[in-house]
């Protein structure tokens, strides 16, 4: 069997090159070879978090895979036929909901299959969007690219018990491509949910962003939520969304610090998407007809191992031109009419 062989260790080197390689094995029918897993970490191969990610795309895909396990620095994924598909999971603890769907969601989707899912773990955790993030920014960049998915919340997941669980449903979609410009609202909608605190400290974190955002012209619509949870804990989700414009950023609370680990100023800048979701769009974008075209501040390390290891295992291509603001990136996709079904 031929295998595209991959280095885990380009770019960032970290998780979100595994997610990309898999996902797009899985919709390309491409099997892999990943080499040198989250070589640039300091606790080098797959986490648990990772694995998960993996397994549950082995189940959506029937594929084969070996050296799958905690530590491997290595893996090789043979995807097989995605099929309709209920599946229920447990990612265990505090393990991210939202990095498992960011993945999974365009795999079902581009591949023109449904999925019921219900799954547990963390909803708001270190170092992944929030729940409120997928469901808001995500979902509204995902649907202007063809991608249709549904998300009930059935209950928030803060670390280190997790406990949260959410029920996803994905249709068949037909992908295509988009553009971003300048964003040219001033109205922000901010989420803010806790559990296990006061209501009148949140309250009072939350007026003060809303002072700064006011400050800066922007008029605010707030919605602050005592919702239960197995850890205390709280996440906060600030978007604006416009004909040309979706921009989002996210933050969790700090305990040590009691403040929500949050660049204000990055949102207030009129950019016209976040860093974030401009990793997201490149998986969809290189399989759609025409071209994804998006301004960003930067090209971010996770970025550009996006477009690396995207690009090789589609035969996409993709330039990155120097604007006055920052950089626009433009991804012309391969047509997912080349997809192997």
């Amino acid at each position: 069997m031929d295998f595209l062989k991959i280095n885990g260790g380009h770019g960032e080197g970290g998780g979100q090159i595994i997610r990309s390689a898999i996902a797009l094995s899985c919709i390309t029918k491409q099997a892999i070879h990943l080499e040198n897993i989250r070589k640039n970490r300091k606790i080098s191969g797959l986490r648990p978090q990772h694995l998960t990610a993996i397994k549950i795309l082995q189940k959506v895909a029937n594929a084969k895979v070996i050296g799958a396990k905690i530590g491997s620095t290595e893996i090789k994924f043979i995807p097989g036929n995605i099929e309709n598909l209920e599946l229920v999971e447990n990612v265990g603890t505090a393990g991210s909901i939202p990095l498992i769907l960011q993945v999974l969601i365009p795999v079902v989707a581009i591949s023109k299959k449904h999925l019921d899912l219900k799954i547990k773990g963390g909803t708001d955790v270190l170092w992944s969007p929030t729940i409120d993030y997928t469901q808001y920014v995500l979902q509204e960049a995902y649907s202007r690219m063809g991608i249709n998915f549904s998300l009930e919340l059935i209950k928030r997941g803060y670390y280190p018990k997790g406990g949260g669980e959410v029920k996803l449903q994905v249709t068949p979609s037909n992908v295509k491509a988009t553009s971003f410009s300048k964003r040219k609202t001033n109205e922000v909608k901010l989420i803010c949910s806790f559990s296990k605190s006061t209501n009148n400290k949140i309250k009072n974190k939350v007026n003060q962003i809303v002072k700064k955002l006011t400050e800066a012209n922007h008029i605010v619509n707030v919605k602050i939520i005592s919702e239960e949870a197995l850890d205390s804990g709280a996440s906060l989700l600030i978007y604006s969304i416009d004909h040309d414009s979706i921009m989002g950023i996210d933050a969790l609370y700090n305990k040590k610090t009691d403040e929500f680990d949050l660049d204000l100023d990055n949102f207030i800048k009129n950019y016209s998407i976040d860093n974030n979701l401009a990793d997201m769009l490149v998986v969809p974008a290189s399989l759609s007809a025409g071209k994804t075209i998006f301004p960003v501040k930067e090209i971010t390390k996770h970025l550009e191992t996006n477009l690396f290891v995207t690009s090789k295992i589609t035969g996409c291509k993709y330039g990155i031109g120097k604007t006055s603001n920052g950089f626009e990136v433009i991804i012309e996709g391969i047509s997912n009419s080349s997809i192997k079904q």
